[in-house]
Formats: structure tokens, sequence, C-alpha cells
């Protein structure tokens, strides 16, 4: 009996796109062709150099349809609650007449390449709300739990008429940085009862904060998580914030009783009316497209790096060498660009 062929690994396939073309899917997408979504993000997150070309036509033919939604960045530390915060508020948006996108962001192991993507069954309410579209994707090791693609992912969400797309981050004590550069609003979820709360919360994640919610307020940690409110809204009255138009608030709320989170809207709401006021909200959109750029930029100069047949041939020699300490890391790098470029 002839062996079955072995299976590609899917980084290497086509998206499932690939008999659909970019103008066709561009239309049904922005018609609200659910299922076009998903196929959407599915060529976009592809890796393969084939459907590079696709993905941006069909990028630069939503571009018109993008930057309508409201961008809200949910971190915070492992069992804070992120998955039942934003299940129970994308409900209560949903409720309101919003369209919540949830692009939820799951570790990927740095052992074994693998992620849980389980944030659907985590979110048991959202995952049934025909208002709500959830998108699980692996951080594939990127700073900050953010994939490669996750900006990109936001325009076609907001081209098929998502208004309001929550970003949960990994909250594993990464770099931050990258989610706050790319959503309008940055809350930082916190937990009272642990401990010194102010030790576990990181000092530069306090200075990306926009809003404070000290989550798990009910019960007998409600006291506690007032106590906390309190100690963090002295930590940010010390911190310089990073908009002269918003002075971060500190809230508490229950997201398991689906309290406190009225009142947490309406701030966030708040925070868009007075920075659209002032000018800041266009401003920054503006400049997070420039750092879009070079965020793709460096994307694809790491990618054609290791890629490339000159670095390949010298690449496990050089590695070699710098575990047996017989190369410093900063020659062994020196080598690697500079045979990069002399291929060119």
């Amino acid at each position: 009996m002839p062996k079955a062929k072995a299976k590609q690994p899917s980084k290497k396939r086509a998206g499932k796109s690939s008999g659909i073309s970019p103008a066709v899917l561009a239309e049904r997408l922005v018609a609200g062709d659910r299922a076009m979504l998903g196929r959407a993000i599915t060529l976009i997150e592809s890796r393969n150099e084939q459907d590079r070309p696709r993905a941006q036509e069909l990028l630069l033919r939503l571009l018109p349809h993008g930057g309508r939604s409201y961008r809200i960045g949910v971190t915070g530390v492992p069992g804070v609650g992120k998955s039942t915060f934003i299940d129970t508020f994308g409900v209560n948006l949903t409720g309101q007449g919003h369209r919540v996108a949830v692009l939820a962001v799951d570790p990927t192991s740095s052992r074994t390449g693998g992620s849980i993507l389980g944030d659907k069954t985590r979110m048991e309410h959202l995952s049934r709300d025909p208002g709500a579209f959830i998108r699980p994707s692996p951080s594939a090791g990127t700073l900050g739990g953010v994939t490669r693609t996750t900006r990109e992912v936001m325009l076609l969400c907001e081209a098929a008429g998502y208004d309001i797309i929550l970003v949960e981050t990994v909250g594993v004590g990464q770099s931050e940085i990258a989610v706050s550069e790319m959503v309008d609003f940055f809350l930082v979820l916190a937990i009272a009862g642990a401990g010194d709360e102010l030790q576990g919360i990181k000092r530069g994640l306090l200075e990306l904060a926009d809003m404070i919610a000290v989550n798990k307020a009910d019960g007998d940690n409600k006291e506690r998580a007032l106590r906390a409110a309190s100690d963090y809204a002295s930590a940010l009255h010390i911190m310089s914030p990073r908009s002269p138009n918003w002075a971060p608030p500190v809230v508490t709320c229950s997201a398991l009783k689906n309290r406190g989170l009225d009142l947490l809207w309406s701030k966030i709401e708040e925070f868009r009316d007075s920075l659209t006021a002032s000018g800041e909200f266009d401003e920054t959109r503006r400049r997070q497209r420039l750092r879009w750029m070079w965020a793709m930029v460096e994307d694809r100069l790491i990618g054609d790096l290791k890629h490339n047949v000159t670095v390949k041939t010298i690449i496990d020699a050089l590695e070699e060498d710098v575990l047996e300490g017989r190369l410093t890391p900063a020659m062994a790098a020196d080598r690697i660009l500079g045979a990069f470029k002399k291929s060119y």
C-alpha cells in the first residue's frame, strides 16, 4: 500500500480564501458576510509568501472602510479575570446595539510552539452572541502578546462593521507597549487580595494605563478591592499622565456579577469625547499608522534575513560558535548582517 502523503505545515498552506479574488472577498466582507471575515483573517495571517500580494490587495481595498471603530486594549496579570470581564462587558455592549469584535491573543509556548486558543470557550455568552465576533490567534512569541497582524485584523473587523474592538493581551509581564500603541484606550485590570497590589503590577504598565479597573470587587473581597483602588489612585497621582487631556481614573468592578461595568464604559466614552474635542484622538491615530509601517518593515526585514540563502549557509556554524563561546553574539550578528547585505 502506498504511503499517504504527509500534510504540509499549516504555515505553508495558502489561505482558505485562495479561490476567492480580493475584490470579491472585500465586497462580501463589507456586506456583512461573517464567513468571509474569518477567511480574510486567515489570508492575512498566512505566512505563505504567495498569499502576501493578495492579502495586501485586500487590505488596500478595505482601507476606506477602516478606522471607524473604538479600539480598546485589555490587559492584566494572569488570574485577574480578563476573559470573564470581556465576556460580560462585550454582552453589555452588544445589548446597547454595538457590534463587538474580540481579538483574543493566546500565549504561544516558546518550547513547543503550541497555543491554547481557548478564549471562545471561556467567553461562553459572547461566543453565542450574533452581535459579536471572537478571533483567538496565537501570539507566536511576539512581545506584548500581539500577533504580527493584529493591526491588519482590526482593519478587517472595522470594514465588516464592528464598531468596538477589544484586544485581549497575554498579560504575562512582557512589553505591553505594543498593545498601547495600536489601540485608542488601554485598560489595565487589577485584582485585590493578592498581597501588595502595587508590587503585582509594573510601574511601566501603570504609566500606559488610561484607566485601572480593580476586578472581582464582590463578596468578602469588596473592601479589599476598594482599598486596592485607593492605592492605585495614589500611585497614579504621582505619575505624569500620558495625555494632558486625561487623568486616568481608578474604578472597581465585578465582571462575574456584572457590577460597575456601566460606570467603566461611561469613563471610556468620556475619554473618547475629551480627546476628540482636543484633536488628540485623531492625531494619535495618525501616529499609529506610522508605527504600523515601521513595525511591518522590521517584520519583513527579519523574515527576509532568516530566509536568505547566503545567511542560511553560515547560520548553523555561527550559532555553534556562540554556544561554545568561540564568538561573541555581537560578532556573530555582524557576520550575519554582513552576509545579508552582500547578497543584495
